[in-house]
């Protein structure tokens, strides 16, 4: 549709975990993927491709898509951002199965899960202030030692200090190594020495970002977490902490970043590189996400892809490693090609709200279809179809008498007619 959906037409239909178990044998034969972003601004390109690539596997696996706002941050989240996130994704029409889920109502089961790794002796309370891990990282980079959580309180036995709210931290393995096949980078190791002991409460008793995901992540018995390759050093701590909750870890398949034609990368809070500024600036929704499963995976020598075609040629194994490019002039050009080629009435639907936008009610003038086809080859968004069809609904404030003296003339009455 051309006009942005409402958050109550939104097709998702949402459970309820916050009792539920760690583990749901019901859907281990299904799968299950989630788009699960951060509403500290709007959906940009890089979060729609994320969450395209993970409707496009659940589609072709006949599995489940999740969409879960992670809103525990309370002073960067805000509702404006949590309306962007899901008006992109109905303007996008990127449905998804359940959903949407919000982790600030979940608070519940992230203290359950805190106070039985509590419990099993795999977190423990630490009271080190502010002020003393920085002189301990101060050292430690003076050392050259890389920085990190030196596990002072790890096995402390001494009476706590009064007057210090501790943070909660995991207890990583000190030993071994975190092993996984990634979906698109292949076989990843990483050290147990390397990790640190991870906050998972604050001092408030909030918990941090990788308590919640892998929580979340247990309790929707999510198969295949799809994401962005800036989530790969957070990978192998979360993988320990699945393991901690006697939980195994779903699969890991980590995107490659995508950057601007300057080789710089895309901003997550640029407005002209959110979905919701394309959709303005005259996009379909269509080439957009042509677009966007273009940027990092290819079928062959391929361009133009329907939504089906998508759905049964996509696959991880064809997804690049190295970093794609955004190309503005090549989303023009893809965008032309769908404004010559779907069927008129689908375009008039984008085209009237366009039409709105500038002041215009379409019923006031020519049938839309009709001026898709006489626009169509010369108008490569619908902004500017939208401006050329707007002398067929007002009248010309002003013309061009020289050009009105040379071509208004009565052969051409009849035509104008």
């Amino acid at each position: 549709m051309g006009r942005t959906l409402s958050r109550s037409e939104d097709a998702c239909r949402e459970l309820s975990y916050d009792s539920a178990p760690f583990s749901n044998p019901e859907h281990q034969m299904t799968i299950r993927t989630r788009f699960a972003p951060s509403p500290t601004g709007y959906l940009h390109v890089g979060g729609a491709r994320t969450a395209l690539y993970n409707y496009l596997y659940a589609r072709r696996h006949e599995g489940t898509f999740i969409l879960r706002i992670e809103d525990t941050d309370r002073e960067r989240s805000d509702e404006a951002s949590v309306a962007a996130i899901l008006d992109g994704m109905a303007w996008l029409e990127l449905e998804c199965d359940e959903g949407p889920y919000y982790q600030s109502r979940r608070g519940d089961r992230y203290r359950d899960a805190i106070a039985r790794l509590l419990a099993a002796g795999r977190a423990y309370r630490c009271y080190c202030s502010k002020d003393e891990l920085e002189a301990r990282r101060a050292e430690q980079r003076a050392a050259g030692i890389k920085p990190r959580y030196d596990g002072r309180c790890r096995d402390r036995r001494d009476p706590p200090p009064a007057g210090i709210d501790p943070v909660i931290r995991f207890r990583n393995p000190l030993s071994g190594a975190v092993r996984w096949d990634d979906g698109v980078k292949g076989s990843i190791e990483v050290q147990n020495a390397e990790l640190d002991d991870l906050v998972i409460a604050r001092t408030d008793g909030s918990p941090t970002y990788n308590l919640t995901v892998v929580v979340d992540d247990i309790d929707m018995a999510i198969t295949d977490v799809i994401r962005g390759d800036d989530h790969v050093n957070n990978t192998p701590r979360q993988i320990n902490l699945y393991r901690a909750l006697d939980a195994e870890p779903p699969r890991f398949a980590h995107l490659p970043m995508i950057l601007g034609e300057d080789g710089a990368r895309l901003s997550k809070r640029h407005g002209a590189v959110s979905v919701l500024s394309y959709r303005d600036a005259g996009f379909l929704p269509q080439a957009l996400l042509n677009y966007l499963v273009r940027l990092g995976w290819s079928h062959g020598d391929q361009e133009l892809f329907t939504r089906a075609e998508m759905i049964g040629l996509f696959a991880l194994a064809d997804v690049h490693r190295a970093p794609a490019s955004f190309s503005a002039d090549k989303l023009t050009w893809l965008n032309h090609q769908y404004l010559k080629t779907l069927p008129e009435a689908e375009i008039a639907q984008h085209l009237d709200w366009h039409l709105r936008r500038r002041g215009i009610d379409p019923g006031r003038g020519p049938e839309l279809g009709a001026i898709v086809r006489l626009l169509r080859e010369r108008a490569p968004t619908l902004v500017e179809m939208a401006a050329q069809a707007e002398f067929l609904f007002r009248d010309l404030a002003d013309y061009d008498e020289r050009s009105a003296r040379q071509h208004l003339k009565p052969s051409a009455e009849g035509p104008l007619k």
